[in-house]
């Protein structure tokens, strides 16, 4: 079994190395921007990639941050009214091939909304459209087919809480910020001082 996540771990780390630092920097300074602007961030995907993006999400909106979560399906049905001017999209796809998906890469387009892709495809419909994307390598899914979204939805959650730890920092977040929008559970009790189960 622990051979299994030794597996996994090589995986994920081949992965995130295979990341463009200067993609993912740029990435990273246009989300400032947009923040610093006014505007929004919002993370839309499909099937197991929904519940990665309402994480990132959520980790932003503690933060203070303004963020959304997109579904992929649901945007041509009116949801898109959420995009703003000036917002930033990250459409997550691991084959970059979905129909949604390329659907709703190309009616971002015609909004001249400003979109990123992730995905591990470096040639597939969803690039021919998004003219920003941050490609990463994958070498399994660490399944015995190679098909259960798995390690690619895991690597997805790495890359975008980096990004949201990173926003939170260049954005001069402090933890009083964090205490305000984060009042309940053990976090909340722990900010406050209060004595919790260890």
């Amino acid at each position: 079994m622990i051979s299994y996540f030794e597996e996994v771990f090589e995986v994920i780390r081949d992965s995130v190395e295979s990341i463009d630092e200067n993609v993912y920097n740029e990435l990273v300074d246009q989300c400032e921007e947009t923040i610093r602007k006014g505007h929004k961030i919002i993370a839309s995907g499909l099937g197991k990639n929904v519940p990665i993006c309402e994480k990132f999400v959520g980790t932003l909106n503690s933060l203070g941050i303004d963020a959304r979560f997109l579904h992929t399906n649901t945007a041509v049905h009116g949801d898109l009214g959420m995009v703003g001017k000036d917002d930033l999209v990250i459409l997550l796809s691991k084959g970059g091939n979905t129909v949604e998906t390329v659907a709703l890469a190309e009616y971002l387009k015609e909004r001249g909304t400003n979109t990123w892709l992730f995905a591990f495809a470096e040639k597939c419909k969803s690039a021919e459209v998004v003219e920003q994307r941050l490609i990463l390598r994958l070498k399994d899914e660490g399944d015995e087919w190679n098909i259960v979204p798995n390690n690619s939805t895991t690597v997805n959650l790495i890359v975008l809480q980096g990004i949201a730890i990173e926003l939170g920092k260049r954005l001069g977040v402090t933890l009083d910020d964090f205490r305000v929008n984060h009042p309940g559970g053990g976090i909340g009790a722990r900010l406050r001082g209060e004595q919790i189960w260890k």
